[in-house]
């Protein structure tokens, strides 16, 4: 019929249109992002790329600082103990840090900053050596190097120093292999998980995942006889199922990790944005986990060991220390999206 011969001619000009179109839409495209990416580039440019180096310098010297300060407790903590001196020349030292930051606003920034300055951590060493006298200042810690490497220098008293392996004597460096798991548990991680993104945290606790299985498998490898070594398959194989689990503000992520962190004898650094009061319910309930798994806390005497840390204990006068006042930031509608885990007793907040 007439009808069906028109179609048949116009077909072929349908089908060159339609592909003419695609193509002017992969041109456009590619013409916006190019003009995106200029853009970018025109304000980093105009900022300076002074600023972005002096941000990763400002955020990396805190982070070495605290490990710094972390390492040398361990250090001195561990001068007893041979497999752990062993363990510090052969595998190096674990540095986990513990972030509570949510995925929403302005902590999202503080958390990618945490990320970079971490990850930067890669490029740090330890050594010990013997300090030159019995001055104070002559045990102070200090650094040498360049951003392609550093090396701090932990002094100790030449008794001390002698009694150390000759490994560490004879200046072996001691690797640093950090990690960073995080997981929001505020009232903006709620907004995050519902009508925002979480992906970052994701990321960074599936590579921090990935790092400290290569720290444990390294350990079991070289030093197969060490403390709590042979218990580390099965820690890992429950860090593997809670990061696939998609469950909002899993907490188990952190007491898992944390967990692994205390059987290979690594450095645990908790922080939030203040450091006063996110920071002080996952301290005090790390406190109350030790108690209950190592010095037979009763589960009965579990939350009232946990309510007294938090109104006597010492985060409370961090706080005081912080705000002149003897109360976590935290009011009684913002708790409701906290894990219950996470809520200070009644009256010790507002």
């Amino acid at each position: 019929s007439s009808s069906s011969s028109w179609q048949e001619q116009l077909l072929p000009l349908v089908v060159t249109l339609r592909d003419c179109v695609r193509e002017a839409v992969s041109k456009a495209r590619a013409a916006m992002t190019f003009v995106v990416l200029q853009g970018a580039l025109t304000a980093t440019v105009a900022q300076g790329p002074e600023r972005i180096v002096q941000r990763r310098h400002a955020v990396f010297s805190q982070a070495l600082s605290a490990v710094v300060c972390g390492f040398m407790l361990k250090v001195y903590g561990g001068l007893e103990d041979p497999e752990f001196l062993q363990q510090l020349h052969s595998v190096g030292i674990l540095a986990q840090f513990e972030a509570l930051l949510s995925t929403y606003g302005e902590e999202e920034g503080m958390l990618e900053d945490m990320e970079v300055s971490v990850a930067d951590l890669s490029r740090v060493a330890f050594t010990i050596t013997e300090a030159k006298s019995e001055q104070l200042h002559d045990f102070l810690p200090t650094l040498r190097g360049t951003w392609a490497g550093f090396v701090v220098e932990v002094p100790l008293p030449s008794e001390t120093f002698a009694s150390l392996p000759q490994e560490l004597k004879d200046g072996s460096l001691i690797q640093v292999e950090s990690v960073l798991f995080n997981i929001g548990i505020n009232q903006h991680q709620s907004l995050a998980e519902r009508f925002g993104d979480s992906s970052l945290q994701e990321r960074i606790n599936q590579q921090s995942g990935e790092r400290l299985r290569a720290y444990c498998h390294s350990l079991r490898d070289k030093l197969p006889h060490t403390a709590g070594v042979q218990s580390l398959s099965e820690l890992l194989s429950a860090l593997d199922r809670s990061l696939e689990v998609k469950k909002r503000k899993n907490v188990e992520v952190l007491w898992i990790a944390g967990t692994m962190c205390h059987k290979v004898n690594g450095i645990r650094l908790t922080s939030c944005k203040s450091a006063k009061d996110r920071t002080a319910m996952s301290v005090t309930l790390e406190q109350c986990l030790i108690l209950r798994e190592q010095h037979t806390l009763s589960q009965k005497h579990f939350s009232m060991a946990l309510d007294c840390m938090r109104r006597d204990g010492c985060r409370m006068e961090n706080v005081q220390k912080n705000i002149g006042s003897r109360k976590f930031a935290f009011s009684s509608v913002q708790l409701l999206t906290f894990p219950k885990l996470y809520r200070p007793p009644d009256g010790t907040y507002g």
